[in-house]
């Protein structure tokens, strides 16, 4: 395994095959690693990570101190900083992995053909995954271990903001690796800051990757979509959309929107455009827009909603195109479901909407006519998490419409063969 202390950072090419070959020969004995020995590789992640939580924080402090120094933008640190609690989260979510079913082997469906022959669709793993990130050194414990669960090898490389942070959480990925007897280049982490080493990877590695699945901000995500040689799963950015009906229960409107974009709003899933149906009452307008200002966010909004309350920016259309990733909504007012659907059409990155609304009929035209990979009815668009869905933990969410779509969770990290058994059959 390479070591980023020790690697010739000078000759980027070579340090980058020499993890694809690695990956390469890991992945072949965990495709047939039986359940119970990755699952004792995921629970042994998980006390690791407990256990060296005071050296993993310690770390986590050197990124922090070099983000403060760099003048990061909060929404950054915020997805940069790790606590306790969040250290936590990180081990049950690997636990929560450990629990799921294995997908690797599972039969999707079979049948007969009138000849004889049996046939099976099974799960397979996708070999060996390429997983690019920024500022999210929760990811390096979610992709690794989805990626184990699932039979694949991983190569890690988690942005340089999060090096120190990502470093010693992967440590305690190897080290359950290894106590189930695994492989521990199984897992890798790229051991270079240099960005030419994304090059390589989207280049393929010499044919070791199978696909690229990049977390991250525009800039990222577009780098990878254009250069890559390889399958992506990505999505540019979830600008995130929720449409509030005339039919809408007004309190729960008003707590819906507040927390799917207060509750976090450095996440993929947080709201950035509010759409209120103009037929809704004035009062319950306000006390939409005034909520979200008591949980201190900025609203930018079109001429309607400046009219509404007082300390509103108007919006510009750039506004509408914006994943601010920040305390701050753009509003504006529509002429009802299709004028909703309209704007959504136009702006939308296809990531996570959600209506608010109690008459059915409009709930079976938002679900049946938004092209989004989640829609929600009557619940906050934070929900967009692989973890909620019940997953255990996602690797990314696919906006796109092959292979995977909507949190790419373990089964969505198989790919399938097909198995024909026979009694000698031979075809005339």
């Amino acid at each position: 395994m390479l070591d980023r202390n020790t690697v010739d950072a000078t000759d980027i090419p070579a340090v980058m095959a020499a993890l694809g070959r690695e990956a390469k020969a890991a992945a072949r004995p965990l495709a047939i690693a039986s359940t119970e020995q990755k699952n004792k590789a995921l629970l042994a992640m998980a006390d690791a990570l407990e256990d060296q939580s005071a050296d993993i924080l310690s770390a986590n402090d050197k990124d922090m101190a070099a983000a403060d120094k760099s003048d990061l933008a909060e929404s950054f640190k915020d997805r940069l900083k790790l606590t306790q609690e969040r250290i936590n989260a990180m081990a049950e979510g690997i636990r929560a992995i450990a629990g799921l079913d294995d997908p690797v082997g599972s039969v999707m469906t079979a049948w007969d053909r009138p000849n004889g022959l049996k046939i099976e669709r099974v799960r397979t793993p996708l070999g060996v995954i390429g997983v690019i990130y920024e500022s999210r050194p929760n990811v390096t414990a979610d992709a690794g271990a989805l990626c184990l669960k699932s039979g694949n090898a991983v190569i890690l490389r988690g942005g340089s903001d999060s090096v120190n942070s990502s470093q010693a959480i992967h440590a305690c990925l190897v080290t359950g690796l290894e106590a189930a007897g695994l492989p521990g280049t199984a897992i890798q982490i790229v051991p270079v800051i240099d960005r030419a080493a994304v090059g390589e990877m989207l280049k393929g590695l010499g044919g070791t990757i199978d696909v690229i699945v990049p977390r991250g901000g525009k800039s990222l995500v577009g780098r990878v979509q254009s250069e890559a040689r390889v399958p992506v799963f990505a999505h540019l950015e979830g600008l995130c959309h929720i449409y509030v009906d005339k039919s809408a229960d007004p309190d729960m409107a008003r707590n819906v929107v507040v927390n799917a974009k207060m509750r976090r709003t450095g996440i993929c899933g947080s709201a950035e455009t509010l759409l209120l149906d103009q037929a809704l009452p004035d009062q319950t307008k306000r006390d939409i827009l005034t909520s979200l200002q008591k949980a201190g966010c900025a609203i930018r909004g079109d001429e309607t909603v400046c009219a509404l309350t007082d300390n509103i920016s108007p919006a510009s259309s750039e506004d509408w195109a914006t994943e601010y990733l920040d305390a701050i909504i753009s509003v504006r007012v529509v002429d009802g479901i299709d004028d909703a659907m309209e704007h959504i059409a136009q702006w939308s990155s296809n990531h996570t909407e959600a209506v608010i609304a109690e008459n059915p009929e409009v709930v079976a035209k938002f679900f049946n006519q938004v092209d989004s990979a989640i829609l929600l009815h009557n619940a906050s668009t934070q929900f967009a998490d692989g973890g909620e869905f019940g997953m255990g933990a996602e690797i990314g969410i696919a906006t796109g419409k092959m292979h995977a779509r909507g949190p790419v969770g373990v089964e969505q990290l198989t790919s399938f063969n097909y198995r024909v058994h026979g009694t000698g059959q031979t075809r005339p």
